[in-house]
């Protein structure tokens, strides 16, 4: 039996030695590997973590004293210590939950997939702790994997400068990478820092030296010594944080449990707001994670545990045409640029960075700044191409809305992972921009169904100048070119069927669902319900070649792979009514809610979303002979 079988509660880890807490992280790596390569998730940034998160549970006593991470991806050790070891079906339906999850555990507080706020949600729990006279219980924020290089921390660190009365201890889990290596100032600060001896040794050095001297010595040291802050701040980052008033401690070398539980129990004694600084190394002890010089296996799918090597190959998807297609149009256009926040491989502009890497900008995990830098790009003659994850979006909504729309900004957003993403849980499916960019004036916005579509969208977006457009595109498999029957302005008419009559139905398939609109149109032709399928490509505004089109049928129907309500389908119940056009018009689309991880396949049975489902809605509408207004 290992240590890893021994260990019964989280408490037991206080009774292990030197040796046997070093048999527990290298089974916990053994453990993380075998797992991870059966089911996908993120390996390289758990693999770092090993024994910080052994030191942390080691000191401190969590449920009690809360425990935040940030990102939450570096939470499988956790999960571990504390209890949950079935990872037979992470990130599935039924298993555990790829990011902390209070439906899971006491131990888990924030689900915190989106980086850079567990400060703030430390410093919010530490000033109730404070309030409420809970001064038996310390707050622990752990901020890494890239995580520093958000506004929001910097923020927070502000604001918890003010008081020095909370018990407050941040971990900077210093690994020099969010995915690919971490970009800005702070990043080459504490590159730096790895490279300089560390300022313990210097001073301690210099005392040793000097007051060996005798009385000439000992006065030559007293002098210096009042150098000492300057000193400090060359050689390690201590000024940037002690600057704000937070006392820190560090830097520790992070795979070893002895010295960080020595500097987390120090930081813990202090009884105030303290920065611990530990040095680690991403994809610790796993061969292949530590040669993948692009992102040390940040996320995986399913591998071979011994090579690393994918099980199946990756497809040609589209992350991969977009960066094929934006590459060729920078290569034609000088003036374009490309946009990212700490994700260059994840959203596909890596291969244009490669090939010029002057004109791509990752501003780190930043999106915020990228927007609105975007906007100041437009106006100086470039046109910025910011290439996002779909969720990351909401995080830069007002800059959209207020620095880009406002100024009529000649700026192109594309949203990778829109709409459901099933298995990285709710804070990840990208399902709510539409409903959010109805709200922006002026914007344009695109949601292509193949591969020929999604390179049209985006050479008809960077020809646009004087306003934001926006294309969207979902994580799932690319399919099969779908060829249109014919073209109306920007609406392609993809099939006709007649029924046992007219036409009755016009079937809106928007993006991702395209294909489930075609195979409803071929349902109810079964059912005799003769309808015309069309796919708008550009969405938004609702184009006005579909409203005509909606003049002549009994019921209009769309599905979208977004919020159903104040969505594409809402929108076009809207344009509608505003034309005078008196069809129903049904929605199909997501519901305001929050959604738990599953595979996407089981969302949309869930949701109603399969072709049956729809195709039976919309028979039982169009026999009902009712206007029908969801």
């Amino acid at each position: 039996m290992g240590e890893l079988d021994r260990l019964t509660s989280v408490e037991d880890l206080r009774a292990f030695g030197p040796a046997r807490l070093e048999r527990l992280a290298a089974e916990i790596r053994e453990f993380l590997v075998g797992s991870v390569s059966q089911t996908g998730g993120h390996l390289g940034p758990n693999l770092g973590v090993v024994e910080l998160t052994i030191a942390l549970h080691r000191v401190f006593s969590s449920p009690q004293d809360t425990i935040v991470f940030d990102t939450g991806h570096q939470s499988y050790v956790h999960k571990i210590l504390t209890g949950r070891t079935d990872f037979s079906r992470l990130r599935k339906r039924g298993g555990l939950s790829g990011y902390p999850s209070r439906t899971e555990s006491d131990h888990d507080v924030v689900e915190n997939s989106h980086a850079s706020t567990a400060i703030s949600w430390a410093d919010g729990i530490a000033r109730a702790n404070h309030l409420a006279g809970r001064t038996d219980r310390t707050v622990v924020a752990v901020i890494g994997d890239g995580a520093l290089t958000g506004g929001m921390a910097w923020e927070a660190l502000n604001n918890i400068a003010e008081s020095d009365d909370r018990r407050l201890v941040i971990v900077v889990n210093d690994n020099g990478r969010s995915y690919a290596p971490t970009i800005g100032g702070l990043a080459k600060q504490l590159d730096a820092l790895r490279t300089s001896r560390p300022y313990e040794k210097v001073l301690d050095w210099g005392k040793r030296t000097l007051q060996a001297g005798g009385a000439p010595g000992r006065v030559t040291y007293e002098a210096l010594h009042g150098l000492k802050t300057g000193l400090r701040d060359v050689l390690r980052p201590q000024g940037m944080f002690e600057g704000l008033g937070i006392k820190y401690v560090g830097p520790v070398d992070g795979h070893d449990v002895l010295a960080v539980e020595a500097a987390l129990r120090s930081a813990r004694a202090f009884g105030g707001p303290v920065i611990v600084h530990a040095i680690t190394e991403k994809g610790r002890g796993y061969v292949p994670a530590e040669s993948d010089v692009a992102d040390r296996f940040h996320a995986v799918g399913v591998i071979h545990p011994e090579t690393g090597l994918p099980v199946v190959p990756s497809r040609f998807g589209w992350t991969a045409v977009f960066a094929e297609e934006i590459r060729d149009i920078a290569r034609a256009r000088s003036d374009v640029v490309g946009v990212t926040a700490a994700m260059l491989g994840p959203v596909g502009l890596a291969p244009m960075a490669e090939e010029m890497p002057d004109r791509v900008v990752d501003v780190g995990i930043a999106e915020q700044h990228a927007l609105t830098a975007a906007a100041g790009m437009a106006f100086g003659g470039l046109h910025p191409v910011v290439a996002l994850y779909a969720t990351f979006l909401n995080r830069a909504f007002d800059q959209l809305l207020m620095d880009v729309a406002l100024h009529k900004a000649g700026v192109t957003v594309v949203l990778d992972r829109a709409g459901i993403t099933g298995d990285d849980g709710a804070s990840h499916n990208g399902m709510w921009d539409m409903a959010l960019l109805r709200l922006v004036p002026g914007l344009r916005l695109a949601a292509p169904r193949d591969e020929p579509t999604l390179r049209q969208s985006l050479r008809e977006a960077v020809a646009v100048k004087d306003a934001p457009t926006v294309i969207r595109y979902p994580k799932s498999a690319l399919p099969e070119p779908i060829p249109a029957l014919s073209r109306s302005g920007t609406v392609d008419v993809l099939a006709r069927t007649a029924g046992d009559g007219d036409t009755r139905v016009l079937v809106v398939g928007i993006g991702a669902f395209v294909p489930t609109a075609l195979e409803v149109g071929v349902r109810l032709a079964d059912q005799g319900v003769g309808s015309i399928v069309v796919d708008p490509r550009w969405v938004l505004p609702v184009p006005g070649e579909l409203v005509e089109m909606a003049r002549g049928v009994d019921l209009v129907v769309t599905i979208e792979d977004g919020l159903v309500e104040n969505g594409v389908g809402a929108a076009v119940r809207e344009a509608l009514l505003r034309a005078g056009v008196q069809t129903p018009v049904r929605t199909h689309g997501i519901p305001t809610r929050f959604l738990d991880h599953a595979s996407r396949g089981e969302i949309v049975e869930d949701l109603g979303l399969r072709a049956a489902d729809v195709a039976r809605d919309t028979a039982a509408a169009v026999a009902a002979h009712v206007d029908i207004r969801h």
